[in-house]
């Protein structure tokens, strides 16, 4: 059966504008989230790594792999780049080379588009549950190497009939700790009756949105899904027509102005020959070294931390589940000593808002160069590691005028892999910003520029994750 053909604009703009949702109150999906934990206990304690099951260090080399071989492996990286503060540094990693899904159904009910979101436990969630896509499965989770049972909804994906695609992008994980991850963004479209499964909702995209100003509540799941949904159509010069302004804010409609405008501090050739231009005056090297091989870093019988802190540490955790395909396991994971920040700073160039990016090398990606936030100081980002300096405009970030910050919550980290990894997200609006001097790999790029760049797959996890938390309801 034929799939329809992939729409760059279908409903998500209305869709984001409401607020209200035609099945519940936002009020009542708060409820049901924080009812779930009640409902369906998890109990996650950190333990020794001789206490995990299947799971071991090899003798040679040193990572922690499953015994099947699947799932993934926490391994050793060396660094060498001549762009940032550190010229070379070693790391844990998780090499995890499959593409998982990331998922969302919608519909239309009463003229908007509505998304089917989950309620889904994950042990490294701060608040042990979050609002999660339809599906998130790994390859290994939908072919079932765990042995549990297939995901719900998966085969509206795999097999998609009539479904017509919204959204179909492969997007990289976080290059700080996953080596090469990628997950494949979808949302479908159905227009049938589907059977509503416990744990299940239909949200408006607004109403999603709102829920992300409070914190740990969405997941990364689903913020990078959010993140692919084009809001505007830029070539289409009435895609705005009929904004409610007053309704959406002063600040909301300069960012939905910048998503609609063609007009931009540089052009789109400019920043793309920016971009090259890093990729190309820029190196990195990597030596895949085994965790036995790692210097500056200390194993205990509990964990793998850095001599000198930052970074990040990898632990083993015990997970009891009465909501998961799988009711018990243990497994590696990846925990933070502290909140980091993740931050754009914006401004508005010749009356179009722009939002100042940052080009990083980071390990895991395939590719020198990853754009991200402003300012992004967690796993391995700025401020990581022994000689890490935070960037100049990171206490800018920080330590904003509450009259400035446009948009601040605590947002948490994927929870499957990473153990309470949460950030101070923010929004900085600083009249003025761009007469800044940049150093040579920072550049401010309209809204619609950035979701050119989330379209092709070159802006990375934390900004995306960021882009998607402007709420206009």
């Amino acid at each position: 059966m034929k799939t329809l053909p992939l729409q760059r604009n279908v409903g998500f703009l209305k869709s984001a504008l409401t607020g209200i949702g035609g099945f519940h109150t936002t009020e009542d999906i708060v409820a049901w989230l924080r009812a779930t934990p009640v409902e369906r206990p998890q109990v996650v304690n950190p333990i020794p790594f001789d206490a995990l099951v299947d799971w071991s260090f090899r003798e040679t080399g040193g990572d922690l792999v499953h015994r099947s071989g699947k799932f993934f492996r926490v391994t050793g990286l060396r660094v060498r780049t001549d762009l940032g503060p550190r010229p070379q540094w070693e790391q844990p990693i998780i090499d995890q080379p499959e593409i998982g899904i990331l998922g969302i159904i919608a519909r239309e009910f009463d003229g908007v588009l509505h998304l089917l979101m989950q309620a889904k436990m994950e042990p490294g969630n701060p608040l042990g549950v979050q609002l999660t896509p339809t599906v998130q499965a790994t390859r290994s989770n939908y072919t079932q190497v765990h042995q549990g049972t297939r995901p719900l909804y998966l085969d509206h994906f795999l097999e998609r009939g009539h479904a017509r695609v919204l959204v179909d992008q492969l997007q990289w994980e976080h290059g700080s700790a996953f080596l090469r991850k990628r997950n494949r963004n979808m949302v479908i479209e159905i227009n049938e009756d589907l059977p509503l499964e416990p744990g299940f909702h239909w949200l408006t995209l607004g109403q999603v949105k709102n829920l992300m100003r409070q914190p740990n509540l969405v997941s990364m799941d689903t913020r990078t899904v959010v993140a692919c949904m084009n809001l505007v159509d830029a070539r289409k010069s009435d895609s705005l027509d009929g904004l409610d302004r007053e309704q959406a804010g002063e600040f909301a409609g300069a960012v939905l102005d910048s998503f609609a405008s063609q007009e931009a501090a540089s052009t789109d050739e400019e920043v793309m020959s920016w971009l090259t231009g890093l990729k190309v005056g820029h190196h990195l090297g990597l030596e895949h070294i085994g965790l036995s091989g790692l210097s500056g870093w200390k194993r205990t019988d509990r964990e793998i931390r850095p001599d000198g802190g930052g970074f990040f540490t990898v632990i083993a955790v015990d997970v009891k589940s009465a909501s998961r395909e799988v009711v018990r396991w243990t497994q590696p994971m990846i925990a933070a000593g502290e909140v980091g920040l993740v931050g754009f700073l914006t401004t508005k160039i010749d009356g179009v808002l722009h939002a100042l990016v940052r080009a990083r090398v980071e390990p895991g990606s395939a590719d020198t160069i990853t754009l991200g936030p402003t300012v992004q100081s967690a796993l391995g980002g700025e401020g990581s590691g022994g000689d890490g300096g935070h960037s100049e405009y990171f206490e800018l970030v920080k330590n904003a005028a509450d009259a400035t910050v446009r948009y601040s919550c605590l947002q948490s980290e994927e929870g499957g892999r990473f153990y309470h990894v949460v950030s101070d997200y923010r929004i900085v609006d600083v009249d003025g910003a761009h007469q800044l001097e940049l150093p040579p790999e920072c550049l401010w790029l309209s809204f619609r520029q950035m979701q050119e760049m989330v379209r092709y797959g070159l802006l990375g996890v934390e900004a995306r994750s960021l882009l998607s938390c402007l709420s206009f309801a």
